[in-house]
């Protein structure tokens, strides 16, 4: 591992330890040139995947652009961080599971706006004015009256999902 000090390579690993939901592995190290003392998180990784973007361009999958998008969205609302970490890893999970190298930008945004919707609805409106590129009004009233047809659907079913 790179020292993000000195880049040098000769790290040395002082402590190991799994996270609370043992999906990752946090390693502290030290660097053995300059002393610098940094941490490092290992996760398992199914596959490498790439990114189709909408003009056709591939890109590789970033889990951090996924993450910042989640959290931008997500600003200023009362979801928890470790939630935040739950949430991308499993969005993550299912891309890499899909059993497919190559998923497209659009299949990528359908999947978070799924989960985003189950956790907060104003993180779901936010993120979709983005990715649906919402250029008046009428289209974020397009999103609020999908989201409360679904309300009262789920209102109405006789089993009804917890919103969280």
């Amino acid at each position: 591992m790179r020292c993000p000090s000195c880049a040098s390579l000769d790290t040395q690993v002082k402590d190991s330890r799994p996270t609370e939901d043992s999906a990752v592995i946090r390693r502290r190290r030290v660097c053995l040139a300059c002393n610098f003392r940094f941490t490092t998180f290992e996760r398992v990784q199914l596959r490498e995947l790439t990114v189709i973007k909408r003009n056709g361009r591939r890109v590789p999958f970033d889990r951090d652009k996924l993450m910042r998008s989640v959290q931008i969205a997500l600003r200023k609302r009362a979801v928890e961080p470790e939630r935040i970490e739950q949430m991308v890893s499993k969005i993550v999970r299912e891309l890499e599971s899909a059993g497919e190298s190559e998923v497209s930008s659009e299949a990528i945004g359908e999947i978070v706006m799924a989960h985003l919707r189950e956790i907060d609805d104003v993180a779901y409106v936010r993120f979709a004015s983005v990715y649906r590129n919402f250029g008046e009004v009428k289209d974020f009233r397009a999103a609020l009256d999908e989201l409360s047809a679904d309300d009262l659907e789920a209102a109405a079913s006789p089993v009804a999902p917890a919103r969280k």
